[in-house]
């Protein structure tokens, strides 16, 4: 679950690999997460924006209820949803070469 009372520990525990971590590019798989409300989403969102102002980029490894979700907030292309961690990993691969 990713709500209101786990978003403060998730956003800065990522937040913080972002700032101190080798890389920048970040995979999240929330593809166990059976719940997102709005903190979560706007954790994400802060998240991938500040990815991208260190350089980096964050893909989200998503199941259907997630993707539900994010799409009826219209981000599905902003959190850049994988269906499968191999895709993400692929995706990565692309970027980098």
């Amino acid at each position: 679950m990713l709500d209101a009372f786990s978003e403060p520990t998730f956003r800065k525990t990522i937040a913080k690999y972002i700032d101190d971590g080798p890389n920048r590019d970040i995979i999240l798989d929330l593809s166990k997460i059976d719940f997102i409300d709005s903190s979560g989403l706007g954790a994400l969102v802060q998240l991938v924006k500040k990815a991208k102002e260190e350089g980096g980029s964050v893909q989200v490894v998503t199941n259907p209820r997630v993707t539900q979700t994010v799409k009826v907030v219209r981000l599905e292309k902003f959190l850049r949803l994988k269906q499968t961690l191999a895709d993400a990993i692929a995706d990565l691969g692309g970027e980098a070469g």
